[in-house]
């Protein structure tokens, strides 16, 4: 073998190299790398040199990789990838301190914003990025340091933990409840009223979907026939919240979501405690153990749990008095 084979590779010509390799196009690959054609070309020739082995397959019109460039791109790409996830993180401990949260939108909508200016009076030289995202983004420590989740457990490989378990209760604006009182609207007296109402129902396609479903809750009530006076139906439970807000129907809530609007007499639960149900889900907080490692993150994921406390004392205090749904599948 000759001397020069024995030299480490080049990261600029690997990086070149599995650009070409994912778009299969050296025009592709350096507008990519902001480089001319020939640059790129000359690179990959420069490599396949070091290698002592042609990578690509060349055609008139096509690039193909060869036998020996698809083994060196298992182990390139990932070097890569880590090398650029390193850089990131080393560039954001050099610049304002930033703490990376995903969660889903009705828990960013309805938990975690509205708490947020508390935890900026306490920590004015911290920056937040909140990511509401109803699809599972990985928490790495890099692009993402934690997340608010939900779900029967932990789903990976992150320390989590409990924040507070579900409730579901039924609620009305004030307003609503009122005129039913007085007359001047259907009663709400007992579930069986339901019947002569709109219901605001959570339709998001979700596997777990059902167990959020009026339906379900209406067959713990003894009232699985029940048909309401009309339903309107939403993607998202801030809409179904927002639209209960507003006196447009009863909304089956989540109460850990719910608990401040009932706090101050926004919402009511027109069944009181007794129409409450234990959801089979929890909440949790997940963190990568690489963020942990931050002054900063370890701040906000305490904050958190601080706050969650606050929410299992409304949410859980009259638990007793509710149905369960655990043992529903």
């Amino acid at each position: 073998m000759n001397e020069h084979r024995q030299r480490p590779l080049a990261v600029g010509t690997l990086r070149a190299f599995e650009a070409v390799a994912r778009h299969l196009s050296f025009r592709l690959a350096a507008e990519e790398l902001h480089l001319t054609q020939s640059a790129i070309s000359r690179q990959i020739q420069s490599l396949e040199q070091e290698v002592g082995a042609p990578l690509f397959v060349r055609g008139t019109r096509h690039v193909e990789l060869s036998q020996a460039g698809t083994a060196l791109l298992r182990t390139v790409a990932p070097l890569l990838h880590r090398l650029d996830l390193t850089v990131r993180q080393i560039r954001r401990t050099r610049s304002r301190r930033t703490i990376s949260v995903t969660t889903f939108a009705s828990m960013a909508s309805l938990w975690l914003i509205p708490r947020l200016e508390a935890f900026q009076r306490e920590h004015p030289d911290l920056d937040i990025r909140v990511s509401a995202c109803d699809a599972f983004v990985e928490v790495d420590g890099v692009e993402i340091d934690a997340a608010l989740r939900y779900s029967r457990g932990p789903q990976d490989g992150c320390e989590a933990r409990r924040l507070f378990g579900e409730v579901l209760t039924p609620v009305v604006s004030p307003w609503l409840l009122e005129r039913a009182s007085n007359g001047q609207g259907p009663p709400l007296r007992s579930p069986a009223d339901l019947a002569q109402h709109t219901l605001l129902e959570e339709d998001d396609g979700h596997p777990y979907s059902h167990l959020l479903s009026w339906r379900t809750w209406l067959a713990h009530q003894g009232l699985p026939e029940l048909t309401p006076q009309r339903w309107i139906y939403f993607n998202y439970t801030y809409q179904q919240v927002q639209a209960s807000l507003t006196g447009q129907g009863v909304a089956l809530a989540r109460l850990p979501m719910v608990a401040p609007a009932l706090a101050s007499g926004e919402l009511v639960e027109p069944f009181g405690p007794a129409g409450r149900l234990q959801g089979a889900h929890v909440y949790w907080l997940v963190v990568s153990p690489l963020a942990l490692e931050r002054p900063e993150v370890a701040q906000f994921c305490a904050w958190v749990e601080r706050q969650a406390a606050l929410t299992r004392a409304g949410v859980e205090a009259e638990s007793d008095a509710s149905t369960s749904l655990s043992s529903l599948d």
